[in-house]
């Protein structure tokens, strides 16, 4: 048995309401495990935004397994569930890359909104309680707003930072981060990055420049790039998935505001479709509102 913290299961209370509540509202409505009952949940899986392909792949799987080992408790029906969705997720292998090298460096992108900047201010904080020298980087020079308030929140932390005037080329910041990450002998540098661009620039294709840049200034950089996520937008973060991986190759996924949404259910629909590990959940405003993801604890956070 996996025991979330009441931290991640208030973070899922919207989602929880959302998928578990409406499981067993089906449930009590059929009173015998049938077709018609397996389908009536297919729905409830499919709104609760764990997306058409999971959800079908999840209900074949249910009806298999009634058929084959004659499955009349309704509780089977939830654990089936359950375990189908751990297995997506393990599928992905969310555990978070350990540090092998100084300085590892770690390139976080997404678009403007999904709360990148915060996340990677709980990043840091996570590091820094780890005893780990963190370096930022303000690489997303479009918008001075963008600049102010990383630097805010390294002063927040207590953590140095690599800036420079709005305007300047986001590759070269890059580049001058990196190379001060590694004269200072620090330990992780992190590295914000545009949402938006107000040029005629594609920002997919800056992006990919940024991390030819880096990979320039220290070979294998950068170690992880993150895409960061607002959960609340559900099946439009598929899109979103899509496009930065074919633009940066993602390492690993950050799925924020997790408490503000009943769309949590679309983590599955990620980990399912793109196989890309989701590295963290951000449950909250505080600084210490990002959890490492993990299956078992998640699902259980859920079906509780």
């Amino acid at each position: 048995m996996s025991y979330p913290s009441e931290r991640l299961k208030g973070g899922l209370n919207n989602t929880r309401q959302n998928l578990l509540f409406r499981i067993k509202e089906v449930l009590g409505f059929h009173k015998v495990v049938s077709d018609e009952l397996v389908n009536s949940l297919e729905e409830v899986l499919i709104e609760g935004d764990v997306g058409v392909e999971f959800a079908s792949k999840v209900i074949c799987q249910l009806k298999e397994r009634v058929k084959r080992e004659r499955i009349v408790d309704q509780n089977d029906v939830i654990g089936i569930l359950k375990n189908q969705m751990i297995l997506a997720f393990d599928a992905t292998s969310g555990k978070n890359s350990p540090i092998i090298k100084s300085p590892w460096i770690i390139m976080v992108v997404g678009v403007n909104g999904t709360g990148k900047t915060t996340t990677i201010a709980k990043l840091a904080s996570r590091y820094k309680k780890q005893n780990k020298k963190v370096l930022l980087a303000a690489c997303d020079t479009f918008r001075a707003a963008a600049i102010d308030q990383l630097a805010i929140w390294a002063d927040r932390v207590g953590v140095g930072i690599v800036k420079s005037t709005p305007g300047t080329d986001p590759a070269a910041v890059a580049f001058d981060a990196v190379n001060a990450a590694v004269s200072r002998n620090m330990d992780v540098l992190i590295a914000d990055t545009a949402g938006r661009l107000h040029t005629k620039s594609n920002l997919m294709e800056e992006l990919a420049k940024m991390k030819r840049v880096m990979n320039k200034a220290l070979s294998g950089s950068p170690d992880e790039v993150l895409l960061v996520l607002d959960a609340t937008v559900g099946q439009n973060a598929l899109s979103q998935v899509k496009l930065f991986n074919q633009a940066v190759e993602l390492t690993g996924i950050v799925l924020a505001k997790l408490d503000g949404t009943a769309k949590g259910g679309i983590a599955a629909a990620i980990a399912d479709r793109f196989k890309i590990p989701i590295k963290y959940v951000g449950i909250g405003e505080r600084i210490e509102d990002l959890e490492e993801f993990d299956a078992k604890d998640f699902v259980e956070a859920i079906f509780q």
